[in-house]
């Protein structure tokens, strides 16, 4: 019961670290711009390219370990980044787009491969 108690302890403090963290890093540009301060071109440009390129970054994460010459042959995970293209496209919406490319893959790998 005292093993529990302190794992309990543990969990409540990575919680709370982790929530000042967050906390912290959304209020960080408020403290370093403030009102009366322009934001500077730098951030604006970061702004406007960081989100493509984190976007690159899950796909290649995501499709990293792919085996093109074994198996299946990658052919789940490269039709079901065709079905988030083709629903982005057709809707631009993000979440659309990653819930329903998550939820194909997920149904083409437990019925069909």
């Amino acid at each position: 019961m005292n093993n529990l108690m302190i794992n309990d302890g543990k969990s409540l403090m990575i919680v709370a670290v982790i929530s000042l963290v967050t906390i912290l890093l959304r209020f960080l540009p408020f403290l370093v711009f403030g009102r009366s301060q322009e934001i500077p071109p730098f951030i604006t440009y970061l702004s406007s390219v960081l989100p493509y390129a984190i976007i690159g970054m899950l796909v290649v994460y995501c499709l990293k370990d792919v085996q093109i010459m074994t198996g299946n042959h990658g052919l789940p995970e490269f039709i079901s980044v065709a079905v988030v293209v083709a629903l982005h496209l057709w809707r631009k919406n993000t979440l659309l787009s990653i819930a329903g490319g998550t939820i194909f893959y997920m149904l083409i790998i437990q019925f069909v491969f």
